[in-house]
């Protein structure tokens, strides 16, 4: 069966204002919705998991933590945006203000790898980033994320 990316994210799958102040309350802001939307069943620990796998700080403002977890029912991808940018390890020690959190089953081959090349070799791109940097709504972020984003 192939995935497309309306399989593993949504509008409901994104904050476009995220509160937190570092990476540990971006991750279980993100993965509440994750689990909200009955693709997480524990959130605590697939947001251990997801800690584990740190610094997920890419250049030019971006995160993509990411985890396998027993805990994961069915794959999904959260984004959110930190307007004032939080610390995920970056290399260019940039504070990362677009986070994707990307939950993926125990079981579920290599989605996640192919979710998270496909999303890094979009995010180069500063129209994409400015895209996302500028939507209004979530699901504005969701259209750019489709436009950008085949599986």
């Amino acid at each position: 069966m192939s995935v497309n990316i309306d399989d593993v994210t949504s509008a409901d799958l994104v904050a476009l204002d995220l509160s937190a102040g570092d990476a540990t309350g971006a991750i279980e802001e993100l993965a509440a919705l994750l689990e909200s939307d009955g693709r997480v069943t524990d959130r605590s620990r697939f947001v251990e998991a997801a800690l584990e796998r740190e610094p997920t700080g890419m250049e030019m403002g971006v995160a993509i933590p990411h985890a396998k977890s027993p805990t994961v029912a069915t794959a999904g991808v959260a984004f959110g945006r930190a307007a004032a940018g939080i610390d995920f390890g970056a290399d260019d020690g940039t504070p990362s203000d677009l986070v994707f959190l990307i939950a993926a089953p125990q079981e579920g081959g290599d989605l996640h790898v192919t979710v998270l090349s496909k999303l890094a070799r979009r995010l180069v791109h500063e129209e994409f980033r400015t895209t996302l940097r500028q939507a209004r709504t979530p699901e504005d972020a969701i259209e750019a994320i489709r436009g950008e984003v085949s599986l």
